[in-house]
Parts: structure tokens; sequence; C-alpha cells
């Protein structure tokens, strides 16, 4: 036994940490910083003042993760962020494509306790911290309620990744609350003058139909009266979760001291709005309806945004400005909530977006007065209106990722982050990151230590895209449709699609493309053609366009409503090949066509969005002289999903078994081999709530290996589901030749490859 006499004071039991990297904050953001710190070698400490990891992202709020795809509701093609958050969220649709935020929880804590590198304490704030010089910290201290423990840990460099920036707010770094005024970046959607406006917090919550009547007796602090909700009208007894995200109060307060007081207001109205669904009378099917879960911490949006050597903003996203230093992207819609928040008048929402995405710079990922302080997450350097394209926890995790790499870099060179953000340490740090498997808009892999250009690839078949079979289903043609095709240089080739044709009419074409290099906005017409058709069934119709085609980009082929058409759709998918559709997503869109005020400073533009699946089919069609978008030369231009053009090899449609093999024409010493497969990075791979068509992307090759030239098996990858492997040889193999076999996806997409490459 233990019995100790009374004394005047005791001191709580302190553990002392060391770290090279100590990240406060264990949000997505903080978590793949975390992991992408240690897998690049060096010591992390994880700070997080929860019991579980994923912040927003956890059981604990629910909220799904998203990001540039923006649930398929802008233009922004094949955006989902790469990297750790998309080893995560693959690995989390292969075990849990109902979404279940529970296997979201596992799935981050096994990933963190899977790298020795990583010291991971939970359920621990931070509460104060040491500076060892005006601009530098030295430790941070914080204090553990379940095991009363008080940790301090000391590194070379922090990221602060705590939403609220307690450690930049404790080491006095500048920071911002509320929305700038309208002159100061050239903003259109700011304010007029500087305003307390800021993005409120939710609560989500569950209910769940259990056969049988269940009564609801609210607690007395339930909102009394729904009716001061202005969109009670929209609630229903079916949306549950972030579905409710306008649920939704705090922008007038300080989001970060009140937090404690928005949540119990919020619990007033989400145990009022059960109320009115199960006692109002008019949600008869509620009866059997029991509420199941309510969430006891709130979703934050915005807090304090903290300054660094540049602050992104308005125009930076709209104009999709090129930065020298971009390291990650963004391109969720600018997406501002009215403060008032669920009592307010106004929409729950106003979003904008820009026509593709967009880049952030390094320079908005450390803070401008301290020294040893990266900023990761919702806290970055932006202006209030950015933020709210910035926020979404895809884009913070990317750029979380960033800064992971970029404090390796600051470890091993004995640099500052501020001197990572040019020169040879910046082209290291955006290698770097392109190797890991993210993606930077306009910026491409360029390897020193790739051996994969050197050798001569040849391939056992490309495709050669003649044609889409028509299968059995059909597409009335009640609003426009159009495929997009990766056109290569000169003239225009001819296209024909097949339809049933009620009547004779005319078809009406367009050609169109993206004015800006890289985007998927059809903003550019470059012909139109009218096709008379006569009626009847399976009727080809051919379409050709007198242009020429300037260089290697993708077309739209546009097809205007006609009911008297119903087009012929195909079976056959097809990499870097969709069907879109003018339309708009109700989630993230309010028409066909976004129409700002003209002072708002964005765009008016078409959507052209594809379907999900099982969906979203291709129109049938043929294409003369093919196209030859797929060749095996893509396997080394340095990105690894569709641009301006597929960036794929593409085996002929039907082939079984692809093969690759890669001779040099000097024996060379390979040791690993990196593969990067297609893994549908058009689809959003929404974490919780919402349920995926499929575990694993149907364009994903299953089964890859590597032969010497002696048929000798070097290294293999069974039942893949991920964007990028890597596969490690027992023994480094000397060699002018490898061989690479891979296997076809089930479904019937054909084997596609975006890159190999070959390490010492």
């Amino acid at each position: 036994m233990i019995h100790e006499p009374q004394v005047d004071h005791r001191e709580l039991k302190t553990v002392h940490l060391t770290g090279e990297l100590v990240i406060v904050g264990g949000g997505l953001a903080g978590t793949c910083a975390a992991i992408t710190a240690a897998r690049a070698g060096i010591r992390v400490v994880l700070i997080h003042d929860r019991p579980v990891l994923g912040g927003n992202a956890s059981s604990e709020v629910r909220l799904w993760v998203l990001g540039a795809t923006s649930h398929l509701g802008n233009n922004n093609r094949w955006a989902r962020e790469g990297g750790v958050i998309d080893e995560i969220l693959l690995e989390n649709l292969f075990r849990n494509r109902e979404g279940n935020p529970l296997m979201m929880d596992a799935l981050l804590l096994e990933k963190v306790a899977a790298e020795p590198n990583i010291t991971l304490l939970l359920n621990t704030a931070v509460y104060d911290l040491d500076k060892d010089g005006p601009d530098r910290i030295a430790r941070v201290r914080g204090f553990c309620s379940q095991n009363s423990t008080r940790y301090e840990a000391t590194g070379r460099f922090f990221c602060d990744a705590s939403g609220d920036g307690i450690a930049g707010f404790l080491a006095g770094a500048a920071f911002r609350i509320g929305a700038e005024g309208r002159t100061e970046f050239g903003e259109g959607f700011a304010p007029r003058q500087p305003a307390h406006e800021l993005l409120g917090h939710s609560l989500y919550f569950y209910s769940k139909d259990v056969g049988r009547p269940v009564k609801f007796v609210p607690p007395a602090f339930a909102l009394d009266r729904i009716e001061k909700i202005p969109r009670y009208f929209d609630l229903n007894a079916q949306d549950f979760g972030c579905r409710l995200w306008w649920i939704e109060w705090g922008g007038r307060l300080d989001t970060v001291h009140d937090t404690e007081k928005i949540k119990w207001e919020l619990w007033k109205v989400v145990y009022g709005v059960w109320n009115y669904i199960k006692n109002s009378g008019r949600f008869p099917e509620a009866e059997t309806m029991t509420l199941e879960w309510v969430g006891t911490i709130p979703g934050k949006r915005e807090s304090r945004r903290f300054e660094g050597d540049y602050i992104l903003n308005q125009r930076d996203i709209v104009e999709q400005r090129v930065h020298e230093d971009a390291v990650s992207y963004g391109g969720w819609a600018v997406d501002l909530h009215p403060a008032d928040g669920v009592f307010s008048e106004q929409p729950g929402c106003t979003q904008w977006h820009a026509k593709g995405v967009y880049q952030i710079p390094y320079r908005c990922l450390h803070a401008r007065n301290l020294s040893n302080l990266f900023l990761a997450g919702r806290i970055i350097s932006a202006s209030h209106v950015a933020f709210g394209s910035t926020r979404v926890m895809g884009t913070c995790s990317h750029g979380a990722q960033a800064i992971a790499i970029a404090a390796a870099i600051c470890v091993r060179r004995g640099l500052t982050p501020r001197e990572v953000g040019a020169g040879a340490a910046l082209t290291e740090l955006q290698m770097q990151l392109l190797r890991a498997g993210q993606y930077i808009p306009e910026v491409a892999l360029d390897d020193a230590d790739d051996l994969t250009p050197r050798a001569q690839i040849r391939a056992s078949s490309t495709c050669l895209l003649a044609d889409l079979p028509a299968g059995a289903d059909r597409l009335p043609l009640d609003t426009a449709w159009a495929m997009m095709l990766p056109l290569g240089a000169g003239p225009c080739p001819s296209f024909t699609f097949v339809a049933d044709v009620a009547r004779d009419t005319m078809a009406e074409f367009e050609l169109g493309t993206a004015e800006r290099r890289g985007n998927f906005t059809p903003d550019r017409t470059l012909a139109r053609s009218s096709v008379a058709v006569s009626a009847g069934a399976g009727r080809t119709i051919c379409v050709e366009f007198p242009v020429t085609i300037d260089e290697p980009r993708y077309g739209f082929v546009r097809l205007a409503p006609n009911p008297a058409l119903q087009l012929h759709l195909s079976d056959q998918r097809l990499t870097g090949v969709l069907a879109l559709t003018q339309d708009f997503n109700k989630a993230v869109g309010k028409s066909r066509v976004q129409s700002p005020p003209p002072e708002a400073g964005f765009d008016t533009f078409e959507y052209w969005l594809p379907q999900r699946r099982p969906r979203g089919k291709n129109l049938a069609l043929a294409i003369s002289p093919p196209l030859e978008a797929f060749g095996p030369g893509n396997l080394c231009n340095g990105i690894n999903r569709p641009t301006t053009q597929p960036n794929a090899w593409v085996a002929g449609i039907g082939e079984k078994i692809g093969t690759l093999i890669l001779e040099w024409p000097e024996p060379v010493t390979v040791s690993r081999v990196v593969l990067c497969f297609d893994t549908d990075f058009d689809h959003p791979l929404e974490s919780v709530l919402m349920v995926h068509p499929e575990s694993v992307m149907p364009f994903c090759v299953p089964h890859a290996r590597v032969f010497e030239v002696d048929r000798r098996l070097l290294a293999e990858v069974r039942d893949n589901h991920h964007s990028q492997r890597t596969l490690t040889f027992a023994e480094p193999c000397r060699t002018r030749q490898l061989t690479i076999e891979l296997d076809a996806p089930e479904g019937g997409a054909p084997i596609a490859l975006f890159s190999v490459r070959c390490y010492a």
C-alpha cells in the first residue's frame, strides 16, 4: 500500500519529452503531419486534447472529410488530395464504405501507433509554453486529466494544428479574428469595412429507427419555439449528422473563449429540433425513431487565423495565381456563412467557386514572427474570405503534410522554416512531396534519383481510343451532356454517337475547352455544328468540327438538350475519360450556371459535372482517328493524375495482364520500385455518413509483380487498393531489364498506371 502523510502542497507528476517536431493538435491536419514527419525520419511528439484523433473528422463531431473535390459539385476534376490523407481515405473506404465514424477513429489511431517515431499524448491540453528567445518556442506544457500528469515537450520545431492556435497564441504570434475590409486585399466578397463576422460552430445528431414507437420528452433547456429558426420548414426526419450542418451558431461571439456558451445554445437547438420532429405531428414516420447520439463538443469552423509571410486572399483563389513556393492546393468553394447562424434570415451559406484548383504557397504555412513555428489546419495565413475555402479538412491535411516534410528538411539541413521557402531547399520540399504521392498544380516531379527515365519502356499493348461500345442503357437528353476527351494537337477527330430518335430532329453540338491550361471549365467554344437526324432506333450521329487543336488538351464534345433523342450509354469506363452533364449539386451550388453579383469578384461560368457511380456511365461513341493519349511515355512525365491529358499508360481494353518492360543501355542497380495507380481522384471519398458504391476504386490495379530478366520474382503487391505502393526487393538487383506485370481491375476498366519509378 501507499500511505503519504499530510503536506502543505504537492506537485503534479511531470513527464519530460523531446522531439524534433512537436505538434499541438491531433485533428486530421495534425495527424497527417505527424505520420508524414515520422515517415520522413524525424521524432515527433503529437499532443491532442481529445480522447481520439481526427478532430472534426472523429466520432466526437462526425463531419465528413472533403476538400477540392467539393462533393463532385464544381469543375475540379480529379482533384482529391494525395499523400497520407489519400492513403487514410482509401483505407477507410476499403474497411468502412458505410461511413461508420468509429471505424475512422480506429484507423487514425492505428496509423499513428504504427509509427515508432511518434509519441502520442491523448487527453492532453497544452496550456503554457517557454521561449528561449523572442522568436523561438523552447517547450510546451500540457496537462492530461485522465492520469493527472503534466507533460513538458521540448522541440526544435513546433507545429500548431490545434484549430484555435493555442501554441501560436501563447507564443505571441500575430493573428487575426473576423473579416478584413474589402480594400485590404481587393476582395469583392469581403464586407466594406472590417467586421467581427465569423463562421459559427455546429453540433450534429444521429437518429435511429428501432421499429417500435418511441416517445421523446425534451430536456427543460430545449428550444421551446422552433419558429425561432427561420429554416425550420427545411427540417425532416431523414436528415441527420452533418447533413444538418446549418444548425450553426456563435459567429458574433468570441469563438475561442465562448465555446462552452455556444455549445449550450446548440444543445438547446438540437433537442428543440428533435422535439419538433418527434412531437409536432408533421413527421408521422418519426414515431419509431429515437435520438441515438448528440455531439458533446461543437465542430468549430473559425477562430484565429495566424499571419505568415504571405496572406492568401480571394484573388489568389479566383485568379488561380501561380506561386513559386506552391506546396499544396485548394478547391473548395469560398464558403461563408451568416454570423447569426441558424437564427439568421439569410441562407445558411453563400458559396462561390473558382474555375479550377488554386495553389497554396509555403509562405502561408509558418508564422512570420516566430522562427520555429509552423501553421497547420484552419489557422494558416489566409484572409477571412480565403479561409472560407482553405478551412475544409482535405485541404488542411494536405497542407499539413507539406509542413511535415519541411520540418524534416529543417532538421536535416539546419534551416529555419522560412529558409526552406527558397532555392534548393524549396525544390527539395516540392520534390519530396511529389514523391510521397501529393499533388501540386503545375509542378511536375523531376526526380534525379529515378532510374526510369534512362530506360526504354515497352508495353504489351496501349489503348487507342477508337470507340466506347454501346450497352443496354439509354439516356434521355433532357439536359446538356458532354464527353470530356483527351485530344491531341492537330486536326480535331470526328465523333459518332448512337441514339434512339423519336422524330426527325436536329442534333446541336459544340466543341469546348478550358481557356486556362489544366482547368476543366469549358469556357472557350471552339466550334459549333448542327446535324440532321431521322427518326429510328440506334441511329448514328456523326459530328465533325473543322478546327485544329493547338496543344494536347481536354475537349468537351457537348450535346444540347433535345427531347427527341435518347443517347446510348457505354458500360466501358476508362482512366481519364468522363461523361459530364450541365447540372449542379444542391449541396454546393444553386443553379447550372454560377452567377455571382458583379461586385463579388467571382466568375460566371457553367457547371459541367460527372454523376457518381454506379451512375455516370460514358456516352457510347466512336472516334476517328482514334485518340493516342495513353502511351507508356506518360509514365515518366512526373504527374500522377489527369490534368491536361490522362498522364497514364493505359493498356488495350480487354487485356487481362499488362506488361511493361524497362530496358537500360547499361546495367543499373535497383532496390525498389514505386508504382502509382489510378484510384479515381475524382471520387470525393467522404469519410462518414455517405455510403460509397464500392470498397475499391474500379480503376485500381489489384495485383502487381516485378521480375528480373530471368523471370525471377523480385517483389509484388497483392490486394492493392491504394494510389501509390513501394515494392522493395529483398536485396538490390543489378540488371539491364525489369518486367512489371499488372492485373486488370475487376469490373472491366482497362489496366492503367500513372508512373513507375525505380531507385537504387
